[in-house]
This record gives C-alpha cells, sequence and structure tokens, in this order.
C-alpha cells in the first residue's frame, strides 16, 4: 500500500470484512453497496490528480505487471533464446518468439524478478552489454524471418558497473539502438514501468509507441536527479516535477504515440484487463502496420525520431538541439 492510496485501501478492507459478515447477516447488504459507491468516489478523487512522484511510486509497484508477466498474458507459446554468442547470458533481459493469437512476434523486455533471489539473479532488471547483444540477436531473427518485434521497456537503467563497462556497454547500447532504427520489420514498443536513460531507449525504438498510464520515461531516476541537482537525493519528488517522465509528458513532447489507460490505481489491480489492453492493441497496430511498404516505414521511424527535441537559433547562427 502507497501512502497515497491508505483511504482506498480502508475502505476496501472495511467492504471486504462487511462481504463475510453478510453471509449471515444479509442486512449489511445495503451497508456495502453504499460503501462500495463511496469507495469509487474516494478513488475518483485519488487518483485523478496524482503528482509526478506518486506515478513513480506506482510504476514501481512491487505487484506491477513485468515483462515476463505480459509475455505469459498474452502469448499462446513463446520460445525463449538465451545467450549474446559472445560472452554469455543476462537474464535481466527476456528474448524469444512468441504467438500472439495466429502471428508470431520476436519479443524483448528487460525483467526485474520478483524474490530476492530472481531480483539478485536478474539484476533488479539492469542489463550488461550482452543482454543488449542478446536482443541484437533476437532483432537479427526478426529480420531473417520477416517476424514484427514487441519490445516492452522496465529498467531503472542500464547496469553501470566496471565489468558492464570493460564489456562495452556503452557500444552495444549505442548499436542496438542503430539497429532498430534500421530494422526491416515493424517494432511496437511498451513503456510498462520505468524507462531509464539509455538502458530503456536501447530496446525503445519503435514505429509506434506506447506507454501505460502509470510509466514513467527519463534519462534519469529522480534520485540520481536530486542528488546531481541539488546535492541530496530525498528531494527526489521535487526532481521528478522538473524532470516531466509522466505517460501524460511523453505524450505533450512526442516521444510516445499513445497512453494505454489502465485500471484505476494501477496495471497491478487488474492484469488480465491490461493484458488484454495491449493484447488488443499489438494487433490492431500490426494490422495498421503491415500494410506499410519496409522502405516507407524506415523513412517514417527515422523521421519520428528526428523530430524529438527543440531547435533553436544561438549566438554563432547555427542551431543545435536542446
Amino acid at each position: 500500500m502507497l501512502e497515497f492510496e491508505k483511504p482506498v485501501y480502508e475502505l476496501e478492507k472495511k467492504i471486504n470484512e462487511l462481504k463475510i459478515l453478510s453471509k449471515s447477516r444479509p442486512e449489511l447488504l445495503e451497508e456495502i453497496t453504499r460503501l462500495e459507491k463511496k469507495l469509487e468516489k474516494v478513488k475518483e478523487d485519488v487518483y485523478k490528480n496524482l503528482s509526478s512522484w506518486q506515478i513513480v511510486q506506482i510504476a514501481r509497484h512491487p505487484d506491477r505487471p513485468h515483462s515476463i508477466d505480459f509475455i505469459n498474458g498474452i502469448c499462446g507459446e513463446f520460445f525463449e533464446i538465451r545467450g549474446d554468442r559472445f560472452f554469455g547470458d543476462d537474464s535481466s533481459v527476456i528474448a524469444g518468439i512468441g504467438k500472439i493469437d495466429k502471428t508470431k512476434f520476436v519479443i524483448v523486455g528487460q525483467e526485474k524478478g520478483r524474490s530476492t533471489k530472481e531480483k539478485i539473479d536478474r539484476n533488479f532488471g539492469m542489463p550488461h552489454p550482452e543482454g543488449y547483444r542478446k536482443a541484437m540477436r533476437a532483432f537479427s531473427i526478426a529480420e531473417k524471418f520477416c517476424f514484427p518485434v514487441i519490445t516492452f521497456v522496465d529498467t531503472p537503467g542500464a547496469y553501470p558497473g566496471i565489468g558492464a563497462e570493460e564489456r562495452g556497454q556503452a557500444w552495444a547500447i549505442s548499436m542496438s539502438i542503430y539497429r532498430m532504427i534500421g530494422l526491416k520489420v515493424p517494432i511496437i514498443t511498451f513503456i510498462i514501468g520505468e524507462g531509464g536513460s539509455g538502458g530503456a531507449l536501447a530496446i525503445g525504438v519503435g514505429d509506434k509507441v506506447f506507454a501505460l498510464e502509470y510509466s514513467i520515461y527519463s534519462v534519469i531516476s529522480p534520485e540520481g536527479c536530486a542528488a546531481i541537482l541539488f546535492r541530496d537525493s530525498s528531494k527526489a519528488s521535487k526532481a521528478a516535477e522538473h524532470l516531466k517522465l509522466t505517460a501524460k509528458n511523453l505524450l505533450e513532447f512526442g516521444i510516445v504515440d499513445e497512453i494505454i489507460k489502465e485500471p484505476k490505481g494501477g496495471a497491478h489491480r487488474n492484469k488480465e484487463e491490461i493484458f488484454e489492453r495491449v493484447k488488443e492493441k499489438i494487433m490492431e497496430t500490426y494490422e495498421e502496420l503491415k500494410k506499410i511498404k519496409i522502405d516507407e516505414l524506415l523513412r517514417k521511424r527515422k523521421e519520428k525520431y528526428l523530430k524529438i527535441g527543440i531547435y533553436k537559433e544561438v549566438k554563432n547562427g547555427t542551431t543545435g538541439n536542446t
């Protein structure tokens, strides 16, 4: 339970208690109905004007569905590939071929893990360079067999350790972006939780990019930003407002194409509902993209990313991207 959600959870707890008692005391049904109506009003009040920091908290909710949950929730079959054919396997990146209805897709997602052991094994969703090289291996399979690509972005950022840097972390990220820009198949991208820095952008290039309503996407975490700007990571809530990292901000800036509405309170409150919405969006978008010739698709994809940002005149008369 998040701090600002207490009124919702307290009412839900009361309603559940009364439902148990109503089995022997049917006169309580009227009170339950009254409280359920009140609950909807409280939910509306709590979730309609969330701050950026509150949205960050929902995006990081421990019960929020991860990439593996979306894969299991929307795919009838999934065959996972492992390893980068160079150094080893990175389990913070899941890649493979999935079947949705009758269509095969190459799916790549970042995975944080849930239990303590799994979080450690998956490096808390922070990929090493071999994770991005595995993703590129999956992209090559997609291109070879003409499978469309789906990516699920959910990472606090790429792993910044010495070993990762020694094995070419920056190169792997940049090459993954480069590979996706020129990939000759449709790409559909979903920001499902956290989208942190270049670690997210490495698999975030798409012909269509969707953000879940309570997801975030930013150049740096609020804590990291606060530590740099204010010399105090505890001011993360203030930094979150300045970063403009919510799905609403991303849509306004043209970084995402559409926001996928979540169940009231977040995707974790009704996972089946969000899986169905994402599945519908995948099939609807793929039907649209497959009608576009590859050359035109690539042109539009490059144009899409070249448009991101603001250009202005500087003193020496040249232009620069800000």
